[in-house]
């Protein structure tokens, strides 16, 4: 069984163009929806649909 790969904050934040602290930013503010969070270290967690929902956001898309 697969295990699901999920992308950190910087690598989402790469992806996006922008930077890490800006995207954390956008979610405090309520412009990005809140982030899963890893149960075990606390650390932001993005699926690949996270990326395209957040690229739309920000009119990456």
């Amino acid at each position: 069984m697969k295990t699901k790969k999920y992308l950190t904050a910087g690598e989402v934040a790469e992806i996006l163009g922008i930077s890490k602290q800006t995207l954390i930013k956008y979610e405090k503010l309520g412009i990005f929806p809140k982030s899963r969070r890893n149960n075990l270290n606390g650390w932001r967690e993005y699926t690949d649909e996270d990326v395209v929902k957040l690229k739309k956001i920000i009119g990456r898309i």
